[in-house]
Formats: structure tokens, C-alpha cells, sequence
């Protein structure tokens, strides 16, 4: 069965690389995935682009094991030399945007739950939610799903990890910070010019450490990303704005950040995005976990924001891929990786279900 389930999984990520899904426009993806369910007579749900399904012995009174990765993508690298929306396959590798991130990781997690589907008496109940929107971190992805399906007690986050177990993720917190001063003529004596301004601020941002470093992420990194002002040569501007991009671990929660940078930084103002991109984890002594080590994976901590950041339950991101490749040109997956990436995702929940 699980050579089947290879074989129509791969097909499937064929087609969802010829069809283009770019985040909030994943209609056609979305009823692909709606055929595989259809195709093998399993019940589910479409709730805008996410498209979900239980288990068939779903029990209430029991915990209940998310299985998500998302089926969206970016727009194509600039510098792709094959056709983005072709599934190529050369030495092995599958060519196509979205083959790395997320689709070989959506597709072995729809085989794997597809498995375990009809199996009766397991331990967990089985949620799978093949979702939209997370590159754009957009509205209508799995942070709506979260009211909508059953409660969820774990999850599996599918990303490209090289089946290893990223058993902790940074959070995010974007803010928008402005350095002022006293706006003249540029030919005239100004001591208080916001873009002169800037630099001592900006040696702030690249020297300032957190206090508290993680075992599994390490520090808070924090990097001022953008930059703007002026409108034109002979005059100096009121503000300078600045983008800072802040990678939180799991040491502080996001609102922690912003009070301290909010009380520490030499910005005129400097004010939060969103809140709601949290670091994530999951204990390691998690059965979940320990079933994977039993395999012969090992644990780290994950410095990319995935869909995990919506979820306040334990959560584990783990799937076949090599994050390096995503968002890159000529993106591609081993044919392999998917092939041995359900059968570890089989073997894993075997432990525990």
C-alpha cells in the first residue's frame, strides 16, 4: 500500500507544480487535492483554499495529531532557467516551483494520513489540513482553520527539514521604527539631521544582544532589513523610517520584544506589525519526538518561520526537502526524499498510534 501511495503521491506534486497556486490563489490546487480524497471515498471539508479531512474513527474523547504543510508558493525566482510551473524530473530530482516548499512535505503527509486512514482503535485521532496562505502569513490559512477543526493536542508541521526534527522554531516580530530630526534646506548648518541621525541608531540595532539565548535557537536576532527617506537633493528630511526584522526564540514571547525595544531603543517611535507569529516548540522527552530519535533522527532548532507559528498547542516541523532550496531558482526535491519521507512519517506515527 505505501508503494501505491508513493507512486499516486508524486503524482500528485506533478500536478500541483503545473498549477499555479500563489498565495490567496490556490483555487485549482485546492480541488487537486480535493480529487485525491474524492478518488479514495474520504469525507472532507473545503473551508475557503484549505482543504481538511479526520481520520474515520475519529473519537472525541481522544487527543487529537495535526498533519499540515500548505500548498501555496512564492512567485518564481527571477533566475529560473526551466519552466517554474513544469515538473521535470533529471537525475533523480523533481524540477518546479513549490516542489521543495512545501509540496513534497504536503504530499507525503496526504499519503501518510491517507495510510492510516481507515485504521481502527488508534491512540490519536488524525487531523490533516493541507492549507493556504502561509507564504504571505495571509488571513485564510491555517490560522482560520484553527476554530474550525477539532481541538488540536499535537501537530506535525510539514516542511522541508531533511526529515530531521526541528523541535523548536523563531518567531517573528516586524516593526516599524522612525528616527527624526529638524528638516532644513541641505544648504544650510543643521546639527540635527535625521538621516545623520540614523547612524548611531543603526550601531544600536547591529550591537544590541538579548539577554537570554536558547538551547534549541540560540539568540534573538535582530536585523534592520529596510530603509527610506528623503524626497528630493537639496532637502534634509523630517524622518528617516526603518523595517526591523526581529527573530525571536523561544526564550521571550513576542509582546516581551516589544516592550523591551520599546523601552531600550533610540528610535523616535519603533511599533510592532503583528503579535501573532510565535516561536514554537515541542519537549523533547514528547513521545512524538522520542519516536523520531528512535529512528535515528536528530533534533535542532529552526530558524525559519513556517505555519507552526499559528499553533499554541506542541508542535514538530519535519519533512522531506532541504529548506536551502525553497524560494530558489530551478527549486527541486530528490524523488527519493518524498519516497523515503512517508515511509519515515509511517514509521513515526506507527510508534505512537
Amino acid at each position: 500500500m505505501i508503494e501505491k501511495l508513493t507512486t499516486d503521491a508524486i503524482a500528485l506534486l506533478k500536478k500541483l507544480i503545473e498549477t499555479p497556486s500563489f498565495s490567496s490563489e490556490e483555487d485549482e490546487t485546492a480541488l487537486l487535492i480535493e480529487q485525491w480524497f474524492e478518488k479514495r471515498a474520504i469525507p472532507y471539508t473545503r473551508t475557503k483554499n484549505n482543504v481538511w479531512a479526520t481520520n474515520k474513527y475519529f473519537d472525541a474523547s481522544k487527543p487529537t495529531l495535526l498533519l499540515n504543510s500548505h500548498h501555496d508558493t512564492v512567485k518564481p525566482n527571477t533566475a529560473y532557467t526551466k519552466d517554474p510551473f513544469k515538473a521535470i524530473v533529471e537525475d533523480g530530482k523533481l524540477f518546479g516551483l513549490g516542489s521543495n516548499d512545501a509540496g513534497g512535505c504536503l504530499v507525503s503527509l496526504i499519503a501518510t494520513f491517507t495510510y492510516f486512514y481507515e485504521r481502527p482503535n488508534l491512540n490519536y485521532n488524525l487531523v490533516l489540513v493541507a492549507s493556504a496562505e502561509e507564504e504571505s502569513s495571509g488571513p485564510n490559512g491555517l490560522n482560520s482553520m484553527l476554530a474550525v477543526i477539532p481541538h488540536i493536542d499535537v501537530a506535525i508541521v510539514g516542511e522541508p527539514t531533511l526529515m530531521q526534527l526541528a523541535i523548536a522554531e523563531k518567531g517573528l516580530v516586524v516593526f516599524d521604527a522612525k528616527v527624526k530630526g529638524t528638516p532644513s534646506h541641505a544648504a544650510h548648518l543643521n546639527d540635527d539631521n535625521a538621516i545623520y541621525n540614523t547612524i548611531e541608531v543603526l550601531q544600536w540595532f547591529r550591537n544590541y544582544k538579548f539577554d537570554k539565548v536558547s538551547a534549541t535557537l540560540g539568540e534573538v536576532k535582530m536585523t534592520v532589513s529596510q530603509i527610506n527617506a528623503g524626497k528630493q537633493h537639496n532637502a534634509v528630511p523630517a524622518e528617516v523610517d526603518l523595517v526591523v526584522d526581529v527573530r525571536v526564540n523561544d526564550c521571550y514571547t513576542n509582546a516581551e520584544i516589544v516592550e523591551i525595544l520599546q523601552k531600550e531603543s533610540p528610535c523616535s517611535s519603533i511599533i510592532p506589525r503583528s503579535l501573532r507569529l510565535n516561536s514554537s516548540s515541542i519537549p523533547e522527552d514528547h513521545a512524538l519526538v522520542k519516536a523520531g530519535i528512535a529512528l535515528g533522527r536528530s533534533t535542532y532548532g529552526s530558524p525559519t518561520l513556517s505555519d507552526q507559528a499559528t499553533l499554541t498547542c506542541p508542535s514538530l516541523k519535519l519533512g522531506p526537502g532541504d529548506s536551502t532550496r525553497s524560494h530558489s531558482a530551478d527549486e527541486f526535491i530528490y524523488i527519493r526524499e518524498i519516497e523515503d519521507g512517508i515511509g519515515l512519517y509511517v514509521r513515526l506515527l506507527e510508534q505512537i498510534l
